[in-house]
């Protein structure tokens, strides 16, 4: 039978291959070089030779590896090491990341004996690690007045940055290291004073321009901000705690907060739609209530209808938490930590050129991963004849677990409500990966994208979310790049297809490297252990 390279089957379950190795290696050596490696306690010698082999090497108790196809063959397959995840089923204490241990080298100058100008002579690389490791304020302090000119009152408080007038008439901040000024500017502990001045206050990173605001009350201020030369054409916004709300980390966000960056974006979107088929929105220059922005939601849906041709016909949302510099040098995650998000639309189709910038000569549809996964609904279709995601979700809802141990939890589930599932996929895309889908509605259809969320699926959205980050926040995940796969609006979305969230921590150990490059993605936990501590971390949290 012809079969997609899916772990999802018309049977509603899921399948993988299981790798037994037995195997022998032809010994191609010449030469042995047998050394010391040093001593037990000082007398025994513990030497190489076991890395020098006489003969052919038969290899008979290797590893046994699950090889799990991704539900959507674009995004590769998961390989799990049983004997790893088979150590971590037995403690669920190994899936964290542990906390940093407090790091003051403010404290060590002053034990020492030493001046704290020191601190000031050190090496940029080690400055540059003690910017992002530090957590005492004091060092911070030293290195921000050293990354850039901070100015102060007559009492010593910071009220700003000193600045420069260019050649070109642009006005910049000066700066005396700037990956240092990023660095210290981003760390949690720096106080806010220095934060405020040097990346939050409006303005201080650059002259985009604010378009959108939830107003401060009851302890949340978010800004929109229109980012006007993106790769991302046409308009391209964030969505930023503001500078009397800020949040450095999860656990400082609050459901108010979520439903605040997620309002600019669904209210962004409508607007941006109904101006495109022609319809009226309110002109005050205010936030809209969520029955405005219900009601503009229900006028476009209509107008649609009439309407079939629009130039817009995807949404793009995203949100990278997390800031860190190596210091040699390399970024490591987001380019700030202060919480945001960001997103844009897409349009239906882009001129087409062939080496003539002016005379275009063709069109060409325009690129969004939501059309990743309508292509695997499409395909899924033709070779099973059946409905792509109806037997996505059965595989989700009666899986069973690897391993076979029917003792210990089988569920992929980690929070739901009537409109979404939280869950760990089978075949996950990093070691923690999390995803949202929206599930059949009233009408038998799944939401396939923000214009078909009603306010009770968009306060669903918004819970899910950040349910799913508190969740990793709780085992110690600090860089969290979260997208979003929607359907195409209009004619061209595919019927059947939920919208989709993936949450995609990044490891300490786990950098990415060529078997990711490849889409071989390696595991040492099984989903439905990791599963279970993540529903374990949100019983804490009565927000959600």
């Amino acid at each position: 039978m012809n079969r997609i390279r899916s772990s999802v089957t018309p049977e509603g379950k899921f399948i993988y291959g299981i790798h037994k190795p037995q195997y022998t290696v032809t010994n191609l050596r010449d030469n042995t070089h047998i050394q010391s490696l040093g001593h037990i306690e000082g007398s025994i010698i513990v030497d190489n030779a076991r890395n020098f082999p006489e003969d052919d090497i038969n290899v008979t108790n290797a590893d046994w590896i699950f090889e799990i196809p991704n539900p959507f063959p674009f995004k590769g397959v998961t390989y799990i090491d049983k004997e790893w995840a088979d150590a971590t089923a037995c403690d669920y204490s190994r899936i964290r990341i542990k906390t940093p241990e407090p790091v003051s080298f403010s404290e060590l100058l002053q034990k020492s004996g030493s001046e704290m100008s020191l601190l000031q002579q050190l090496p940029e690389p080690m400055q540059l690690a003690l910017a992002t490791c530090s957590t005492d304020p004091k060092d911070l302090i030293q290195l921000a007045e050293i990354s850039c000119k901070i100015e102060k009152d007559d009492e010593g408080r910071v009220t700003g940055l000193g600045y420069r007038k260019n050649t070109d008439g642009s006005i910049r901040p000066v700066m005396h290291k700037h990956m240092l000024f990023e660095a210290v500017a981003n760390n949690p502990h720096l106080p806010q004073e220095y934060k405020v001045a040097m990346v939050l206050r409006p303005g201080a990173q650059g002259g985009s321009e604010i378009v959108g605001e939830i107003p401060s009350e009851n302890e949340t201020h978010v800004y929109e901000y229109l980012r006007r030369n993106s790769y991302i054409a046409g308009g391209h916004y964030a969505a930023n705690m503001a500078e009397d709300a800020s949040r450095y980390s999860i656990q400082e966000l609050s459901q108010q907060d979520m439903d605040g960056l997620r309002h600019l974006y669904y209210q962004r979107i409508y607007v941006r739609l109904a101006k495109e088929i022609g319809i009226n929105a309110p002109e005050e220059q205010r936030k809209f209530t969520n029955n405005e922005l219900e009601d503009l939601r229900n006028k476009i849906t209509v107008k649609l209808k009439e309407t079939p041709e629009i130039p817009s016909t995807a949404t793009l949302w995203g949100w990278n938490f997390g800031f860190d510099y190596a210091p040699s040098k390399y970024r490591l995650h987001a380019s700030h930590q202060q919480i945001h998000q960001q997103y844009a639309m897409i349009p239906e189709s882009v001129e087409g050129y062939t080496g003539n910038l002016e005379a275009s000569q063709f069109s060409m549809e325009t690129y969004g991963c939501g059309d990743l996964v309508a292509e695997v609904i499409r395909h899924y279709r033709a070779v099973y004849n059946r409905e792509f995601f109806v037997d996505y979700l059965s595989a989700i809802e009666n899986n069973t677990r690897m391993d076979e141990r029917t003792v210990l939890e089988s569920s992929l589930i980690v929070w739901r409500d009537e409109n979404v599932i939280v869950f760990v996929p089978k075949a996950q895309t990093s070691q923690w990966e999390l995803q949202l889908m929206t599930i059949d509605n009233k009408h038998g259809m799944p939401t396939g994208n923000i214009l078909e969320a009603d306010s009770s699926m968009r306060n669903s959205l918004n819970r899910g979310i950040f349910a799913a980050q508190k969740a990793l926040a709780g085992i110690g995940a600090k860089m969290v790049t979260s997208i979003e796969y929607p359907k195409r609006i209009g004619k061209r979305g595919e019927p059947g297809q939920p919208l989709m969230y993936a949450f995609l921590p990044r490891l300490p150990e786990s950098p990415g490297a060529f078997s990711e490059a490849q889409l071989r993605f390696i595991n040492g936990t099984y989903p439905e252990d990791f599963a279970a501590v993540l529903r374990t971390q949100l019983l804490q949290y009565k927000e959600v």
